[in-house]
């Protein structure tokens, strides 16, 4: 049986109310994308900055330690705020704590590119510091975002709606890559600074302090200016009704943004008083332990993939001789190269990828998307990787090959992983599955970024990074990731098809507990 309000809102037609939902929702993904990738741009500048070694042949880098903690402070953040606001956001409410996730990161993003200090470890230690505050914020945009949208949405149309949420990170790395261009660009021609082989010190002008602040502080503004609009946004009806058990509201609050009368159905309570099983029960295991595993694996291991490229594209880029050796280039001209390949990168294979799964999951499903997308990052991983000395001297060919891997990652896991946990759990633990399942992602982001760190290093010690061990190379770490991408397949056969079900018939709260699952 289903409630009024949430048949109505299953079959009502789509709305301006719904795209607002999207739009208000992406403003938050599009905030976390940017404040997430665009400390991959800074990275060489800030070892050029602060870790310059005078008389050596090539430009100061970010120590391993320093380097790790810059680029996995966020993503530890990212990984506890999802845990912590998809709880909240079920004993809560999604409204409630919405905003709070864009207030923090609002701040941490003013205040990462405010980081102080008398030395470069204190100025690491503070944006380190402030960069875990903002992966907080962020992590509570996954949960609550992803719940939103897939309970304000009708059964037709959810997993578009959803994906166009999630596909708002598209526009985000853009950004950043636009903004790291654009700030780059300006710094440059007013300073004209020569390369590190003609003069290392004149190379990194004093200003280019200024650059890696400025940008990262305009990741605040998407965030200040969508606040306002998200607190307008009402508590989802299904929350109402089905968690805080006031089905009255629940219609008063709908009526007033689809304009539909609708009629109630009291039989939702006993409905809920029926499933009032815990996240710890053994109901819920019976009923939901393999998908929660299902969701959790595949995003871990999709994320191990993903971030680890994203992070640090530009080692890749540098290894294949598509950007210019660091001494061969100012510390400005570099980061507008790394913008350059980040932005063509997202435009190529990132951007088209995402807004494919937007068009096309409610026809195909969710499941053969996840499928599909797994098994073309393997096969192009593998074909990077084999013949990968060729590539090396085919540059243009690498980069359309790297790019695909990118776009099947976004027509694939990275979009789907998502989008299904909001819908295939109970309302009252919807919220809570969803940061679980993301945390688990995130946890593979950071098995990623730092393995990577270390793994894609030369595997001759004298073409590394300053400080870092020799590595196992960029080949072979492509073959790894590959045999990640076919567990993440494996995982996939764990997660059902919620394509055109509603969200009470998927998560079994309105049907017999004996019932089947459908996969």
């Amino acid at each position: 049986m289903a409630d009024g309000v949430l048949a109505t809102l299953d079959s009502s037609k789509t709305q301006w109310y719904h795209y607002k939902a999207v739009i208000i929702s992406g403003m938050g993904f599009f905030t976390d994308a940017y404040d997430l990738f665009c400390i991959s741009l800074l990275t060489k500048l800030l070892g050029r900055i602060y870790y310059h070694i005078p008389g050596s042949p090539k430009p100061g880098v970010l120590p391993p330690s320093v380097a790790a903690a810059v680029n996995g402070a966020a993503l530890c953040g990212t990984l506890l705020g999802q845990l912590f606001f998809g709880l909240l956001g079920d004993k809560m409410g999604r409204k409630k704590v919405y905003g709070l996730t864009l207030l923090i990161m609002a701040f941490s993003s003013i205040a990462s590119g405010l980081s102080f200090g008398s030395s470069p470890k204190s100025v690491m230690t503070t944006l380190c510091f402030f960069r875990f505050w903002l992966g907080f914020g962020i992590g509570g945009d996954y949960p609550l975002s992803a719940t939103i949208m897939a309970e304000y949405a009708n059964k037709k149309t959810r997993g578009s709606f959803i994906a166009a949420v999630f596909a708002m990170q598209g526009f985000g790395i853009l950004l950043a890559g636009v903004v790291g261009m654009g700030i780059s660009a300006i710094f440059r021609a007013s300073l004209n600074a020569p390369p590190y082989s003609v003069d290392p010190l004149r190379s990194t002008p004093a200003e280019a302090d200024y650059v890696w602040r400025i940008v990262l502080m305009l990741g605040a503004l998407p965030a200040v200016v969508s606040f306002y609009w998200r607190m307008k946004l009402p508590e989802t009806a299904r929350y109402t009704a089905l968690v805080a058990k006031n089905a009255e509201k629940a219609c008063r609050d709908m009526e007033k943004v689809i304009n539909i009368e609708i009629v109630q159905n009291t039989n939702v309570e006993a409905a809920n008083d029926r499933d009032s099983f815990g996240l710890f029960s053994k109901e819920f295991l019976r009923r939901h332990g393999l998908h929660l595993l299902g969701t959790a694996a595949a995003w871990f291991f999709v994320d191990i993939a993903y971030y680890s490229q994203n992070l640090f594209q530009k080692e890749i880029f540098t290894a294949v001789g598509w950007l210019p050796a660091a001494k061969t280039m100012s510390a400005l001209d570099e980061v507008f190269k790394i913008s350059l390949s980040q932005f063509l990168i997202a435009l190529c294979g990132t951007v088209p990828g995402y807004w494919a799964t937007v068009f096309l999951i409610d026809r195909i499903g969710r499941f053969k998307i996840q499928m599909q997308g797994f098994f073309f990052m393997t096969v192009f991983m593998l074909a990077l990787a084999i013949p990968y000395h060729h590539w090396t001297l085919n540059k243009a060919g690498f980069l359309i090959m790297y790019g695909l891997t990118f776009f099947f990652a976004n027509f694939g896991p990275n979009s789907t992983t998502f989008i299904v946990p909001a819908e295939i759990f109970p309302a009252r633990l919807r919220s809570t599955c969803h940061g679980i399942s993301a945390a688990a992602g995130k946890a593979g982001a950071i098995v990623g970024a730092f393995g990577f760190l270390y793994a894609a290093q030369n595997q001759d010690k004298s073409k590394t990074d300053a400080g870092y061990p020799s590595g196992i190379g960029i080949r072979n770490s492509l073959f790894i990731l590959a045999g990640i991408n076919v567990l993440g397949l494996m995982a996939t056969l764990l997660v059902p098809e919620a394509r055109g079900r509603s969200l009470e018939e998927i998560s079994q709260e309105q049907e017999d507990p004996a019932m089947d699952d459908q996969v």
